[in-house]
């Protein structure tokens, strides 16, 4: 499993030894996990690393998330951007939520081994979510449109100026951005990574007035 920790010190040199063994260790949770609940695609945990850790650190090329911030992740399936981005952000809070139960239990057992203390998670629809955060991450759940209503009221007022919701996407956006009325800011993962995989993926990144 030394290929997580290759990847991604490439990317981000600034990763202690630490955090580098916590994405190790992450790899081999997932490798267990997926044995007995299928959270990530079979046939794709050949390539966790690339397509599911580094891809969710996309959003960490674009914000630094500020100490004592606190950030949701929607619909995080088995944790996902959200436990990549807690190693990351330790000194940040890190709420993640699913409407699958069985996928929550995966991600409090990964983030219990991982003594992940940044990061809680609860099986729950987005839109009962009554605490405010300052950031809303979430890795392609539906189109734009759909979405955001469910979070529009999660935004705490705070004076944070890189505050709102960053959706990682794939794809041509440009309708559906459209279709969604927001003012968005689009960024190519693949000005930041060199893979292949990246070429069609980017982050959406819709303010919070």
């Amino acid at each position: 499993m030394t290929a997580i920790r290759t990847l991604l010190s490439g990317y981000f040199p600034e990763l202690t030894e630490d955090q580098l063994q916590k994405y190790d260790r992450m790899g081999e949770l997932y490798e267990e996990w997926n044995q007995k609940i299928n959270v990530i695609s079979r046939k794709d945990m050949e390539h966790l690393g690339v397509h599911h850790i580094l891809h969710s650190l996309g959003i960490a090329k674009l914000v630094q998330f500020p100490e004592h911030t606190s950030v949701l992740d929607v619909g995080t399936g088995g944790g996902l951007p959200g436990l990549p981005l807690a190693v990351m952000f330790p000194e940040v809070k890190f709420h993640l939520v699913d409407s699958i139960g069985k996928k929550i239990h995966v991600v409090q057992e990964i983030a219990r081994e991982l003594h992940l203390q940044n990061v809680t998670a609860s099986h729950v629809r987005a839109e009962q979510v009554r605490e405010k955060f300052d950031f809303v991450v979430s890795r392609a759940v539906t189109r734009l449109a759909n979405f955001y209503p469910w979070v529009a009221n999660s935004f705490k007022k705070s004076s944070v100026p890189t505050k709102g919701l960053y959706y990682l996407k794939g794809g041509d956006l440009a309708e559906e951005i459209a279709e969604s009325g927001l003012i968005t800011k689009v960024y190519d993962l693949k000005d930041y990574f060199n893979e292949e995989f990246f070429e069609t993926k980017k982050v959406v990144y819709v303010p919070f007035k």
